[in-house]
């Protein structure tokens, strides 16, 4: 209500949108062939919304639906998360256990058709679209994989999707892992399920990795139970930000903070040992948003050591708001800070020990897109951005060697899977819990986009 009221007082620029009218009503009768006026106006309240940064978006119909799959961890598709590169759809990961996994797809596989719809020119949720449907429906895509330079297509049939979003286990006795790949509404209660068996199987637990690589983030009060799990009660874990008044807002590890209405605190039932066990959160440039506040929480409250490379740096947070019964606004109204008072946008986590991917190095890591490199991103809020040429320099070799890499054979150069034996991230988190030297990264530098300038 207070919107509402705020927003009415606040005079219409009318010549604007007189001028909007007119753009409109020309299109409408001058244009080559006739145009959905609907659709005008939906484009014109899309470039809108996204000019403003890349996390806000207007909802139609369909997308709202999806979104809302989104955050439920249920939807009928193929089975990928994905991202957008030079125009086509490129894939971050095949979920594990989908259709797309079992056909084969791989991180990095360029997606340039979708049955026989172009890629190029569509808008990632329009790529999403074609590629959801019905269940048991077959789906064409035509993959372009660069590291073999050739095209093939693959028919994959639509199932629904649970995305299971924790794995957990013992890596030997004494030290366990557990993995949170996105922040869902199942996520708290499949984290405590997961921590219940890990005691059960080892209830002298000596030290614990919370691995967060990779993980995009999700719904705020995952996160705030997640860190509340670990962190004494009423502390704070994250604070916001932004123009509404309810955008200014401190989230303590605190019941009232997490727990959804007409349920039980979930973390009642978590051993009381999970206060104290020795922590380690791995993190890297994949880590984003809810990753971010867990890490930026238990780093802020010296609960654990963060390990890994810089994160993401999505420090904002988005309200979504519907426009009427099937339609909606995501809009970024506020930034995320830390206990300690840091602005993660744009800057993201610094661990305290860089590890790199692998004994090699970071091969691939810093091809990774983060926040600061997105176009029209949200400064940090705490000053001006600096930009670093370094990186840039650092960037071309990352690319050179990447190259290098996809000419060995394929067993050699992958970079081994989360929580396998090969996993040398895995491996340095659990010497630094034993208290055993740990190979730290000799070529990753600070990112510090977002910096106040010294005069």
């Amino acid at each position: 209500m207070q919107t509402v009221a705020r927003n009415a007082l606040t005079p219409l620029p009318l010549e604007e949108l007189q001028q909007l009218a007119a753009v409109f009503g020309m299109v409408k009768t001058d244009y080559v062939e006739p145009v959905d006026e609907k659709k005008l106006i939906t484009d014109a309240i899309s470039g809108m919304v996204a000019s403003l940064d890349p996390h806000s978006q207007y909802f139609d119909k369909k997308s709202f639906k999806e979104f809302r799959e989104g955050t439920t961890g249920r939807f009928v598709g193929v089975g990928i998360e994905i991202t957008q590169e030079d125009g086509l759809v490129k894939v971050v990961s095949p979920i594990e256990g989908s259709p797309a996994y079992r056909a084969g797809l791989k991180t990095n596989d360029l997606i340039t058709k979708v049955d026989d719809t172009a890629v190029k020119g569509l808008s990632l949720n329009e790529a999403v679209k074609r590629m959801r449907g019905e269940p048991n429906t077959k789906v064409i895509l035509t993959i372009f994989r660069k590291e073999e330079n050739r095209t093939f297509a693959v028919t994959i049939t639509r199932e629904e999707i649970k995305t299971q979003s924790v794995k957990a286990k013992v890596i030997e006795p004494g030290y366990a892992w557990i993995r949170l790949s996105q922040f869902q509404e199942r996520t708290v209660d499949d984290f405590v399920r997961k921590l219940e068996e890990i005691y059960k199987q080892d209830p002298g637990l000596k030290g614990l990795v919370l691995d967060l690589r990779n993980d995009p983030g999700g719904l705020l009060d995952a996160a705030v139970a997640i860190s509340a799990a670990f962190l004494p009660e009423n502390v704070t874990v994250v604070s916001t930000n932004g123009q509404l008044a309810e955008s200014k807002f401190t989230y303590k590890a605190a019941p009232e903070f997490y727990q959804r209405r007409g349920n039980n605190d979930p973390l009642k039932r978590l051993p009381a040992a999970l206060k104290t066990v020795p922590l380690v959160v791995l993190v890297n440039e994949g880590s984003a948003s809810a990753s971010e506040i867990v890490a930026g929480a238990l780093q802020d409250h010296k609960r654990a050591a963060i390990l890994g490379s810089q994160t993401f740096g999505k420090g904002s947070v988005q309200t979504v708001r519907p426009l009427g019964p099937d339609t909606g606004l995501k809009l970024t109204t506020a930034r995320y800070y830390t206990p300690s008072g840091k602005s993660i946008q744009a800057k993201g986590i610094v661990p305290d020990v860089m590890i790199d991917e692998s004994e090699e190095g970071n091969v691939f890591s810093l091809l990774r897109t983060r926040e600061a490199d997105l176009d029209k991103h949200l400064g940090s809020g705490q000053g001006a951005e600096v930009k670093d040429p370094a990186r840039d320099k650092l960037r071309e070799e990352a690319r050179k060697k990447a190259e290098e890499e996809a000419r060995k054979p394929v067993a050699e150069r992958k970079v081994p899977e989360f929580g396998t034996d090969k996993d040398f991230q895995l491996a340095q988190a659990i010497n630094q819990l034993k208290g055993r030297p740990v190979l730290i990264s000799k070529t990753q530098v600070i990112e510090r986009k977002d910096e106040k300038k010294e005069n």
